[in-house]
């Protein structure tokens, strides 16, 4: 028998990771909400595990049909917001935590294929 994908529905995602720089390097505790059209999700960067693992540190988000991310919002360990938008998907980005001017608003992520 021989399995062969057969498509389905092109479905979107992202990935983040998250870089501290005032806050702890890792990122851990900082919550991250992606909004894409009326899809609204929510996750935190969590350690954790068992003995000698532990569990990845980048965050995933379904994106459905929508091919981008409209916005998404990090609210860093010290409490600072920061806000990317038009966030494109199938691609995993890297967000780091930086001194922002008024608004806090970025206006792209630095990503990698």
């Amino acid at each position: 028998m021989i399995l062969a994908p057969q498509g389905g529905p092109p479905n979107h995602w992202i990935s983040l990771q998250l870089e501290g720089t005032k806050s702890n390097r890792l990122a851990l505790n900082a919550r991250v909400t992606a909004t894409a059209g009326d899809l609204v999700q929510t996750k935190e960067v969590l350690s954790g595990g068992s003995y000698l693992s532990q569990n990845d540190l980048r965050l995933h988000f379904g994106l459905g049909s929508h091919d981008r991310a409209d916005k998404v919002e990090v609210l860093w360990p010290d409490g600072t917001k920061q806000t990317f938008v038009n966030v494109g998907a199938d691609i995993r980005h890297n967000l780091s935590e930086e001194e922002l001017k008024a608004g806090g608003i970025s206006l792209a992520a630095q990503h990698f294929g």
